[in-house]
């Protein structure tokens, strides 16, 4: 299928934050500090896709050192905050890597996102997207937000390629 075809290619993958790797809750502490909560599954699915040898980004227009904590954590080294303008921020990633823009899956969710996952060359979102989202992308997934879709897309990139979804013992 023209799907398998596009997943096939991936060796790129990369993520926006509110609402995609996260469920899009904010939350405030007393002194106004910003918490986010994430979902250990998604960032299995990351791993798996690093065991892989696939290369893995944040894309976020927001500037949140809470974004830098979790990149760090998954080992996400391509991380472009504060950004914009991600369907440029996307291609300068493809160019950086080296690698075509059919090359590079994008995960999103929200009108900020909507032109990047126009021209990645794979493109999925949440279950619970904006409905403008969900009408162009390639993939609307069955998990929502924060909730297991970046996992899903790690997983079908991955089967597609033939490569493991298990992780193998003293990784």
């Amino acid at each position: 299928s023209e799907l398998k075809e596009k997943l096939i290619k991936i060796k790129v993958v990369a993520m926006d934050v509110d609402g995609t790797m996260t469920d899009g809750s904010l939350f405030y502490s007393d002194e106004g500090e910003q918490v986010k909560r994430f979902s250990a599954r998604d960032g299995m699915g990351v791993t798996l896709l690093h065991k892989a040898g696939i290369e893995t980004a944040i894309i976020t227009s927001e500037i949140s050192p809470i974004v830098q904590a979790r990149a760090k954590k998954l080992r996400i080294n391509n991380v472009i905050l504060g950004s914009r303008n991600k369907s440029q921020a996307i291609e300068e990633l493809a160019e950086s890597l080296e690698v075509d823009i059919s090359n590079l899956a994008f995960i999103g969710d929200d009108v900020n996102d909507y032109h990047a996952l126009k021209c990645a060359g794979f493109s999925a979102c949440p279950s619970d997207a904006a409905e403008q989202v969900k009408g162009i992308v390639d993939y609307v997934c069955s998990a929502p937000s924060g909730n297991g879709a970046v996992r899903e897309v790690c997983e079908m990139i991955l089967l597609s390629q033939n490569k493991s979804i298990i992780l193998e013992e003293n990784w």
